[in-house]
């Protein structure tokens, strides 16, 4: 997941964190950006996007006869 942060987050951090640890704890990856670093230095935030995405492994798929209606 990506969160693109604006300046309320920084008196917001405690609730913060607890939403990227629940979160976290159903198998989601959170990364977190600043509205100036998206501004201000985009391909900076696409690289460490993509390297998540590169060395994030990909969950397994579903048994047979799991996953499905």
């Amino acid at each position: 997941m990506i969160e693109i942060d604006g300046g309320q987050h920084s008196v917001q951090s405690k609730q913060d964190a607890i939403r990227t640890k629940f979160l976290e704890s159903e198998g989601y990856h959170v990364l977190r950006f600043w509205n100036n670093e998206v501004l201000g230095n985009i391909d900076g935030v696409l690289e460490v996007i993509q390297n998540a995405c590169l060395t994030t492994p990909t969950p397994a798929p579903p048994h047979k006869g799991e996953g499905s209606s």
